[in-house]
């Protein structure tokens, strides 16, 4: 009732919040699922690494995978052939190249994963705002409608607050769940960032041996 009584500047303030809201939530539940399922297959992806006794079986197996650490270890891979393929080698630049080119693809995946998270932080940012205009508006009819009747009753200012009130809620409405799952989210890309780098590092180790035998 409240909607339909509105004017079309305050519509628009709700339908565009409302269309924010509903795509936060298409957001937040999609970027839950997946989540989750990474970490699952980090984990179990984690586990057949520590039991594989052939890399190369292991790299075949992996190499089109689109798993986070899969790609971390895919990458550690082909830098480590293409500076291991003609010698003499540089051990100390293998090793460089080897923790910039894992590092580069954990940094490449997060900023896959984390891709849609921004809208999260703009709609937590500025829905408060926009239903704040739509407050300021709301209030503006009510004063033109004192100016215009001449009368100060509640019947003629109530209409136009309770439209104010209700785009201010509509703004808080987008705006908490927003800033909460991007907060909760930011975590969680943060710890799987740090998995990735316990991966890259422990992969690192292990390939930094494979020169020292090699002398």
């Amino acid at each position: 009732m409240l909607f339909l009584e509105a004017d079309i500047i305050v519509k628009t303030v709700m339908i565009g919040l409302l269309l924010a809201s509903v795509w936060t939530w298409a957001i937040i539940v999609s970027f839950a699922m997946n989540i989750a399922q990474i970490s699952r297959k980090s984990e179990s992806f984690e586990r057949d690494f520590a039991r594989t006794e052939n890399i190369d079986r292991f790299y075949d197996e992996y190499s089109k995978s689109n798993l986070p650490s899969a790609k971390v270890f895919v990458a550690g891979i082909k830098e480590w052939r293409r500076s291991t393929a003609k010698g003499p080698i540089d051990r100390e630049g293998t090793r460089q190249r080897l923790a910039s080119a894992m590092n580069s693809t954990i940094a490449q995946e997060l900023d896959r994963i984390a891709d849609r998270l921004n809208f999260l932080a703009t709609v937590g940012a500025i829905a408060p705002f926009v239903g704040l205009f739509g407050t300021v508006w709301g209030i503006m009819r009510s004063f033109s409608a004192i100016a215009a009747e001449q009368n100060s009753s509640l019947a003629v200012v109530a209409p136009g607050i309770a439209e104010a009130l209700f785009a201010t809620a509509i703004g808080l409405f987008a705006a908490i769940p927003a800033v909460i799952a991007y907060n909760r989210f930011s975590h969680r890309l943060n710890k799987l960032e740090a998995r990735m780098g316990r991966f890259a590092d422990g992969f690192h180790a292990t390939l930094s041996r494979e020169l020292e035998l090699g002398d």
